[in-house]
């Protein structure tokens, strides 16, 4: 497994398990299977875990606590994160803190790699979201953003809690880009990372999505990135092996991803492998975050970046099934 630096982290994998799949947010799985994931991810050289108290309330930072319940090799980092959004502003530093706490005692640890922000930054007051229920309770407030979450995330910093802190990138753009050109910026963000740069149903506005744009800026200021939805949650893959809804933003990518599985089966490999060694030869990702479920999912990502990137040529073929 190939390493990397992934903001202020040195030699982190290019491949980040990412909580979602372990706790059963991408479809079924066991507790027996997750725990055997996990561990066969260390062993094939992953070293960082992104996880999330919303990964199965919980279950995914449990599966941690139990893999390494004798303590955490010196190598892996693990991140956790915290949905702040549909608060008061005078609360958000107690709900991050209650957050880390309560996660540290599932993970079994005592000190977290990164905190990130689970949700969006957006400008105050602004309210043209796509989802206007779910919105009030994952978007945060520009100005909330910068004089609560920023002020703790620091803090939490300083006093040794955390070693870095980051944010997830899928707002409207000018706030995705507005958040890295401040002086106290992420150290890390989480940005979508996919053939068709699609957020899928994370999307929350009508604006086109651009994340290669901030990706490109968070690498030139040396704000690791963390590619996130590398199969655009089962659009780019064979089958998506769960229900989704017929009007869903995954079933639309997933129908215009024809050609792109049609490509892939030409070479004789499977979507998946193919979108992820596409995530991993975009410049400017750090480690791309594996949704993966299962050791026989795993063992395909494995794979991908064993292969090594795509030539630039082959890329341009790829990106014609845009």
């Amino acid at each position: 497994m190939k390493t990397t630096q992934l903001g202020p982290l040195n030699n982190v994998s290019r491949l980040t398990l990412g909580g979602g799949g372990i706790g059963q947010v991408w479809g079924d799985t066991t507790q027996e299977e997750a725990i055997a994931t996990v561990k066969e991810s260390y062993d094939g050289g992953i070293n960082l875990f992104d996880m999330a108290p919303l990964y199965g309330n919980g279950e995914a930072e449990r599966v941690m606590g139990m893999v390494f319940s004798d303590g955490y090799p010196d190598d892996v980092r693990v991140t956790t994160k915290c949905m702040v959004g549909g608060v008061d502003a005078n609360t958000i530093e107690a709900k991050l803190t209650k957050s880390l706490d309560e996660s540290c005692e599932r993970l079994k640890k005592e000190y977290i790699d990164v905190f990130i922000m689970h949700g969006y930054v957006v400008p105050d007051g602004w309210n043209n979201s796509t989802r206007p229920r779910a919105f009030p309770h994952i978007a945060v407030a520009w100005t909330n953003y910068l004089e609560q979450v920023v002020r703790v995330f620091e803090a939490l910093k300083s006093s040794g809690r955390i070693g870095a802190w980051g944010v997830t990138a899928a707002s409207t753009q000018a706030t995705n880009l507005g958040v890295l050109e401040e002086n106290h910026h992420p150290d890390v963000i989480q940005c979508i990372t996919n053939v068709y740069d699609s957020p899928g149903n994370m999307s929350i506005c009508d604006e086109a999505p651009d994340p290669r744009a901030v990706i490109a800026s968070a690498h030139e200021k040396s704000i690791g990135v963390m590619g996130i939805r590398a199969v655009a949650a089962g659009s780019l893959t064979d089958n998506i092996d769960r229900d989704v809804k017929p009007d869903s933003a995954e079933m639309s990518d997933y129908e215009k991803a024809q050609s792109f599985r049609e490509l892939a089966a030409q070479l004789g490999v499977s979507s998946a492998y193919l979108a992820h060694r596409y995530a991993l030869s975009i410049n400017g990702v750090d480690t791309v975050v594996l949704g993966v479920k299962n050791r026989a999912e795993l063992r395909e990502c494995l794979d991908a970046e064993k292969a090594g990137p795509l030539d630039p040529s082959f890329i341009q073929k790829i990106d014609q099934c845009r």
